[in-house]
């Protein structure tokens, strides 16, 4: 059946042994629920655990995936995986924050968590990026559109005027007005 004793699967769950990951898994009888080896939460009673080889296993014996380890998603590579979805959502949705934080909360993990691994793989956390994204896209309106001002605000997701002031003032160091102005005789 395995490569692996009992012993063996046993200890790496008490270790929470993230070596093993993908390579068992276990479920808990008495909560109905299957996990990774590396699951953080309470080591449960010996007698209380089964193993499964593969992730199929564990449903059909009717256990459901961990909330804490998501071992559904085990075999993707955590953290790039993870910052490249998210920001692949910013990049889509930078603009429309409200669909931007419900699509984020549907990777299912908390926001420190994704913070920590944006960082880890592209040096800034998901809300500078978003910042970056929004002043970018900004600067493009405001240098080769004639909308106004208040119009590429509402497009890269700001409510307010004054938030758009305040936010593109801090990111580029002068204002919208002022830079569409400095693009234009740039130009000529």
């Amino acid at each position: 059946m395995t490569g692996f004793s009992d012993d063996t699967m046993w200890q790496a769950v008490v270790d929470c042994d993230s070596a093993y990951d993908g390579k068992f898994f276990y479920g808990v009888k008495t909560v109905g629920v299957y996990c990774r080896p590396s699951c953080r939460s309470k080591t449960p009673l010996r007698k209380n655990t089964v193993y499964f080889m593969r992730e199929e296993e564990a449903v059909l014996a009717g256990f459901r995936p961990c909330k804490r380890c998501r071992p559904e998603r085990c075999g993707q590579a955590p953290a790039a995986g993870l910052a490249e979805q998210a920001k692949k959502l910013i990049d889509d949705h930078y603009g429309k924050r409200t669909l931007l934080m419900a699509e984020l909360k549907k990777l299912g993990v908390t926001q420190s968590h994704l913070a920590a691994v944006f960082r880890q793989q592209y040096g800034m956390t998901p809300m500078r990026y978003l910042g970056s994204r929004r002043e970018q896209q900004a600067k493009i309106l405001l240098a080769e559109t004639g909308a106004s001002i208040i119009d590429i605000a509402a497009a890269i997701g700001f409510d307010s005027l004054s938030a758009f002031y305040a936010f593109f003032k801090k990111q580029a160091g002068t204002t919208p007005h002022l830079f569409r102005v400095q693009s234009k005789s740039q130009k000529a």
